[in-house]
């Protein structure tokens, strides 16, 4: 039924969709139900201790027998820059004071870490059957105790060439995220925006430079979407911004809300809410901040001192502060169990893939 059978066989699962491994509001509940529903789950590790990892993957195995992905960060870390941060503090000032916070409290730091080898040792234990990374491939002693536990590997890709070297070295699968894709851009042998080719023109130019199977990332959100990356030589596809209203999803209420009001223009690249580029509906923040600002601190340290603005906004049922990660195919979501989402999404896939053959 599928043109391109290869992620379906490596991977073990029924339909080659894969639940886009969203930190922050998405856990072992969704992943469950995806995995229910034949595709791909994913367990987001960026936000997350070893310990938590270690607690949601045996949820899920309790609950299903099914392949499951865990996803890292590996970036490169900085330390936070006190000048820097100060000057972003001042910046947020009058927020805090808006909203009764005292501006120079303390606060704790933001928790997005690279993978390391205490998250290897987790790997290892787990055997999780697909690993996927963000920002390019941790350091090679690393992938290699990595692919020794018989993990599939996969990584993003922005540009062909982040492809090709993804490809150079040691991913089995990529995906070619499009400029449409929600949260953080994954590009990491490029820093510039305005270059960043769209999914439909990404997808076939890595399909062609790379041997490996290519997953189309952004703007995917329906069967029509999952038959055109077919179309365009893609073997699965990712999907986040769909899952978001679904009722597994940890969206807080009202960042609900305003992803269920969304369209095809809501969303804006943006790093004023952790110092990295990414896409998501925008906000007060990023509106009055940037979208694109250079007081804002490097990725993660930027989204320290927004932290308490968050909370206190959407104690009052804002989302002034709060990031609400989205691709652009945002309006296309549905209300739905996720189990019965993934399924709806392969069926009518299949069937447009069926009228464009002819079928």
């Amino acid at each position: 039924m599928w043109p391109d059978r290869r992620i379906i066989d490596l991977f073990k699962i029924e339909a080659p969709i894969l639940l886009a491994p969203m930190a922050g509001v998405i856990d072992a509940e969704i992943a469950i139900a995806v995995a229910e529903g034949g595709g791909l789950a994913s367990i987001p590790c960026a936000m997350i201790s070893a310990d938590k990892a270690r607690e949601q993957v045996n949820i899920f195995r309790q609950r299903v027998r099914a392949p499951i992905n865990l996803n890292f960060f590996c970036h490169e870390a900085v330390e936070a820059d006190p000048a820097w941060e100060a000057v972003w503090r001042q910046r947020l000032a009058p927020y805090y004071r808006e909203l009764g916070l005292d501006p120079d409290a303390p606060i704790n730091a933001a928790n997005r870490a690279p993978f390391d080898a205490a998250f290897c040792e987790v790997v290892e234990e787990l055997r999780p059957e697909v690993v996927s990374f963000h920002f390019g491939l941790p350091d090679a002693p690393l992938l290699k105790r990595v692919k020794a536990t018989g993990a599939i590997v996969i990584s993003s890709a922005t540009i062909v060439r982040e492809a090709a070297w993804l490809e150079n070295n040691g991913a089995d699968i990529i995906i070619a995220q499009g400029a449409e894709a929600g949260g953080h851009r994954g590009m990491f042998l490029t820093d510039n925006l305005a270059e960043q080719p769209g999914t439909f023109a990404l997808v076939p130019q890595v399909v062609d430079a790379v041997k490996v199977p290519v997953i189309a990332a952004g703007g995917i959100a329906d069967g029509r979407g999952i038959a055109a990356a077919f179309a365009l030589g893609a073997s699965g596809v990712q999907i986040g911004s769909a899952y978001l209203r679904c009722p597994e999803s940890k969206v807080s209420t009202p960042a609900r809300a305003a992803l269920a009001q969304a369209g095809d223009d809501s969303t804006v690249i943006t790093n004023v809410m952790t110092g990295r580029p990414a896409r998501g509906v925008g906000n007060r923040a990023m509106r009055e901040l940037g979208p694109i600002s250079q007081d804002a601190p490097a990725f993660p340290h930027a989204a320290t001192a927004l932290g308490p603005l968050k909370h206190a906004a959407e104690k009052q049922g804002r989302v002034d502060f709060t990031n609400l990660w989205a691709g652009q195919a945002i309006g296309l979501g549905r209300d739905m169990p996720a189990a019965e989402l993934t399924l709806a999404l392969a069926a009518d896939a299949q069937d447009r893939l069926r009228r464009l053959a002819g079928g």
